[in-house]
C-alpha cells in the first residue's frame, strides 16, 4: 500500500506560516498547516495591530490572522486546528513528522513555529494581559491607553531600551526598571535611552506585582529592591515586558543549525542547513519581529520550497 506523502507542511498558523500556506496553496501544491497550540500565533495576543500595512484605522489581531487563515483556505490550504508537531526526523526525504501520535512523510517542510515573550511569571501579569500588560511596544505604544501616562518597560537589554526610548513618543514618562545596575545593552542602545529626559532607569529592582487586577486594567508595579530589600510602588497607565523571546525551535535540536539562543540559521534566503526545510518568521529572525517581516519570510519559503519540488519535477 503507497503511502501518502505530503508535498508542503508548514509548521505554526502565525502570519509566517499563513503567507506560507497561501503562495504554496495558489501554487496548487495543497499545503498542510499545523497550528500547534496557539492558533495565529503572538499577533493573537495583540488587541490593536496599527502597523501592518492596508489598514487605516488598525486591525484586531486575531481578526488579521483570521482573514489570512481564510485567504489560504480558499486556495486549497489545510488547517489543522489544534495539531501539535512532536518530533521530527529530518535526516532523509520525504522527511518524517510525529503529529498527535501520528506518523506522516513530506517532501519539505516550512518550519514558522514563532516564538513565545519570555514573561515574568506573575499571576498579576497574567490576570492583565491585554489590560496593559504588554510585550510589544512597536505593536501596542500607541493606543490611547497608554498616550501621555507614565508606563513602565521591564528589563536591560537591547529591546528593552528600544521599547523604552520608542514608548517616550507617547508617555508622560517612561521607567525602565532593571534588576542590576547597569544596562546589559549594547552601548549605543544604552546611551540613546539613558539620555532620553522622559526615561527614568529605575536600577536593583524586580516586579514583585502589577497592580490593577480588581479594576481589570493596570494602575501601577510594586517592585523589591534586590540589595536593600525595600519596596517601591510606580504608579503607571502600562506594563511593558521586554525580557526575551524563546524561539519555538526545540523539537529541531541537533537537526538543524541554530545559534546560542537557538534561533534557526537560514545558510542562503529561506534555507536551512537541511535541503527541503525552509524556515520563517520569528523563529529564526530575532532582528525585526515584526507581522509584516514575517509575512514576507512566509512568502519566501513558499516560493523556495516551490522552485525546489518543480525543479525535481513533483
Amino acid at each position: 500500500m503507497a503511502i501518502d506523502i505530503q508535498k508542503v507542511s508548514i509548521i505554526g498558523s502565525g502570519c509566517a506560516g499563513l503567507t506560507a500556506a497561501l503562495y504554496a496553496a495558489r501554487a496548487q501544491l495543497a499545503p498542510i498547516v499545523f497550528t500547534g497550540a496557539m492558533p495565529g500565533g503572538l499577533l493573537t495576543t495583540t488587541s490593536i495591530v496599527e502597523n501592518y500595512p492596508g489598514f487605516p484605522e488598525g486591525v484586531d489581531g486575531t481578526d488579521l490572522m483570521i482573514s489570512m487563515q481564510q485567504q489560504a483556505e480558499r486556495f486549497g490550504a489545510v488547517v489543522k486546528f489544534g495539531s501539535t508537531v512532536e518530533n521530527v526526523d529530518l535526516s532523509v526525504r520525504p522527511f518524517k513528522l510525529t503529529v498527535d501520535g501520528s506518523e506522516m512523510l513530506t517532501q519539505t517542510l516550512i518550519i514558522a513555529s514563532g516564538a513565545g515573550h519570555r514573561h515574568l511569571g506573575l499571576d498579576s501579569e497574567k490576570k492583565l494581559d491585554k489590560k496593559g500588560v504588554t510585550y510589544c511596544a512597536t505593536c501596542d505604544g500607541a493606543l490611547p491607553m497608554f498616550r501621555d501616562q507614565p508606563l513602565v518597560v521591564v528589563g536591560g537589554g537591547d529591546s528593552a531600551c528600544e521599547e523604552a526610548t520608542f514608548l517616550t513618543r507617547f508617555a508622560s514618562k517612561v521607567y525602565l526598571v532593571h534588576r542590576r545596575d547597569e544596562l546589559r545593552a549594547s552601548k549605543i542602545m544604552a546611551e540613546r535611552a539613558l539620555s532620553n529626559e522622559k526615561i527614568e532607569p529605575v536600577w536593583h529592582s524586580d516586579v514583585a506585582e502589577i497592580i490593577g487586577a480588581e479594576q481589570g486594567k493596570v494602575s501601577g508595579v510594586r517592585l523589591n529592591n534586590n540589595k536593600t530589600g525595600e519596596e517601591q510602588t510606580i504608579n503607571c497607565a502600562g506594563v511593558f515586558i521586554a525580557i526575551g523571546h524563546v524561539p519555538n525551535t526545540q523539537i529541531f535540536k541537533d537537526q538543524l543549525e541554530m545559534d546560542g539562543a537557538g534561533y534557526i540559521i537560514r545558510t542562503e534566503g529561506a534555507q536551512t542547513n537541511v535541503p527541503g526545510v525552509f524556515v520563517a518568521g520569528d523563529c529564526s529572525d530575532k532582528m525585526y519581529r515584526q507581522a509584516v517581516t514575517a509575512a514576507g519570510m512566509g512568502c519566501a519559503a513558499a516560493i523556495e520550497a516551490e522552485r525546489l519540488l518543480a525543479s525535481e519535477n513533483q
